[in-house]
């Protein structure tokens, strides 16, 4: 076998090229790798990008169901509000008074009574009519009344 000695500068020269040829080497990893580091970053834009717009338009959604499902709510709500007042309404029974007072042979209606002390009271204020008082006495054959804080009296 033949072996080849080198002299030191060409064993130099050898070191450089093999030095040269790693730097060319380390410089394609380094821009391959700076290619492949801006490739993820443009991709994980893109997911992050994404992912903002589905987030948006769940949010987007999620307010619209919120506003119907109030609006359906409050509908309901008065609906009900409603058939409750009706069913409070049908259960209220008017009942017809009749009070009748008696005495030594006369009557009178307590209904003739408040009238009467009513229109005695219009025919001397403008006012309307909030509240009536009436006293009854079957022995003088008169009702005294109070009409709105205004006192009076009819004969029956």
């Amino acid at each position: 076998m033949a072996e080849t000695k080198k002299t030191a500068p060409e064993t130099n020269d050898v070191v450089k090229e093999t030095a040269a040829k790693v730097e060319t080497a380390a410089k394609e990893v380094k821009k391959t790798a700076e290619k492949k580091v801006a490739e993820t970053k443009k991709a994980v834009e893109k997911v992050a990008a994404d992912t903002k717009k589905a987030a948006d338009k769940a949010v987007a959604e999620t307010k619209k169901a919120a506003a119907e499902t109030k609006k359906t709510v409050e509908k309901k709500v008065a609906e009900t509000k409603k058939a409750v007042e009706k069913k409070v309404s049908e259960k209220k029974v008017a009942v017809k008074e009749n009070v009748y007072v008696q005495f030594m042979g006369a009557e009178v209606s307590t209904a003739d009574l408040v009238k009467a002390a009513v229109e005695d009271y219009k025919a001397n204020n403008k006012d309307a009519v909030k509240t009536v008082d009436l006293y009854v006495k079957p022995e003088e054959r008169t009702a005294y009344y109070v009409v709105n804080g205004v006192e009076g009296k009819v004969s029956f």
